[in-house]
């Protein structure tokens, strides 16, 4: 064998070894050392490995400050618990100080999944310690949001995540949801990566701070954005239960044969309204649906379909809007930033109200003409006839007895399975805006 020759195979040889050690190192998902690959707890952020995409797995619309936080929740772990729509190999979080007044300081944030349906236990071996540019800490401007750094963490698609933050020093008012269906917990002093729970005594029906959860997902094709009022927002449906009508077409979109594979993100508010934003009266009724589309609907991670539920606070509200021509116009508004977007809009027609104290001929007449109007198809790309999915056949004005939670305007959780189904999930696949 020649001198040259040998080399030359050397080489080979040593291209082979850097090839093996590449594939080892980009397949690894694991900490050195330990059995398997299995994790250390906790587990520091990485950047996922493969072919796949960010996708929404969970979200809520922040309405306003909470009141009666001036300071923040300084000192405090706050660990909210929220419930995944798909699954992946890896997460990140959102956070959003939109409504505070100072700087809000996180020092230490971590991700887990719940041993139980709504417990603030974490999972064995599911504790992750959350980083933010590759540090722990971070501080959100007045204002702003930031998005996590991702860490590896398998997700399932229908499983109660525990996320959790602690802000060392005061802030200002915490931005929050405050009808979450859901409870979450806090506890005094960092206990951001307890894992036993038992140090969160103290339980909350809101969401803090958190706005979303991504995952990482080779399977799931994007996300659709339901936006909405307190009918999206659930606000009738059984605590804890998941039972709100996105969670039922979330199911649809993970069981059904030949369903598209879409995440589904909730961000109704309750009492929005389209047009108008919330009085100092009631700020919790959150900013109108057209001014807060951009960040609650057509910026968030994956969103492939947009289905809209709004209006009947416009009729209800002071200064309320009768006139349904104006509120039609805010409704080819959403469209028209949609398509922007190039995304394809179902909107939802307008649901009964009969029996309700604010029920009036007059409020009536204006959301049947709405209605007319939707169900023309001049309105949005798709319809999704909410008003025929709940309403009585006998009493059309009225809900259906069993759909309905008693104050004949919210339905219950059989009337929020209801809306689900009525939902074509075909329509929800054509991302391309057809033309008005």
């Amino acid at each position: 064998m020649t001198r040259r020759v040998g080399y030359t195979l050397l080489a080979g040889l040593a291209s082979v070894v850097v090839l093996i050690s590449a594939a080892i190192f980009a397949g690894f998902d694991g900490t050195p050392g330990l059995p398997g690959g299995a994790p250390r707890e906790p587990h520091t952020s990485a950047a996922p490995a493969g072919s796949g995409q960010w996708v929404g797995t969970w979200s809520a619309a922040v309405a306003s400050a909470e009141p009666g936080t001036q300071d923040g929740y300084a000192q405090m772990s706050i660990r909210n618990v929220v419930h995944t729509s798909v699954g992946g190999s890896s997460a990140r979080i959102r956070l959003s100080n939109l409504y505070g007044t100072r700087p809000l300081p996180l020092s230490h944030a971590s991700l887990a999944l719940s041993a139980g349906s709504g417990s603030p236990i974490a999972s064995a071996g599911s504790m992750r310690r959350l980083t933010f540019g590759g540090k722990p800490s971070v501080t959100l401007p007045i204002g702003g949001e930031l998005t996590s750094d991702p860490v590896r963490l398998a997700v399932p698609g229908d499983a109660d995540l525990l996320v959790t933050t602690y802000s060392p020093a005061p802030s200002g008012p915490a931005t929050y949801h405050p009808y979450a269906r859901q409870t979450s917990y806090l506890a005094r002093g960092d206990r951001t990566e307890d894992s036993a729970g038992t140090a969160y005594t103290e339980q909350s029906p809101y969401w803090r701070y958190l706005t979303g959860v991504d995952v990482w997902t080779t399977k799931a094709r994007g996300a659709v954005v339901a936006i909405g009022d307190s009918i999206t927002d659930g606000i009738t449906s059984t605590p804890g239960a998941n039972h709100r009508w996105t969670d039922f077409l979330a199911a649809r979109l993970r069981d059904e044969p030949g369903a598209p594979r879409y995440g589904v993100l909730n961000t109704g508010i309750s009492g929005n309204r389209l047009l108008t934003d919330s009085s100092r009266l009631a700020p919790t009724n959150g900013p109108s649906l057209l001014s807060r589309l951009e960040r609650d609907a057509l910026s968030r991670t994956g969103v492939q379909a947009v289905v809209v539920e709004i209006g009947v606070n416009d009729l209800f509200k002071a200064p309320r809007q009768l006139d349904p021509e104006k509120v039609v116009a805010g409704m080819r508004e959403v469209v028209r930033q949609a398509h922007a977007r190039g995304l394809r809009v179902t909107g939802g027609t307008l649901t009964p109200f009969g029996g309700h104290r604010g029920y009036s001929r007059r409020l009536n007449a204006v959301r049947e003409r709405v209605n007319r109007l939707i169900r023309s198809g001049a309105v949005y790309d798709d319809v999704v006839d909410f008003d025929r999915a709940l309403c009585d056949p006998e009493h059309p004005l009225r809900l259906l007895p069993e759909y309905d939670s008693g104050d004949h305007l919210h339905p219950s959780d059989e009337g929020y399975q209801a809306m689900a189904d009525a939902v074509d999930l075909g329509g929800l696949r054509q991302a391309a805006p057809a033309a008005l």
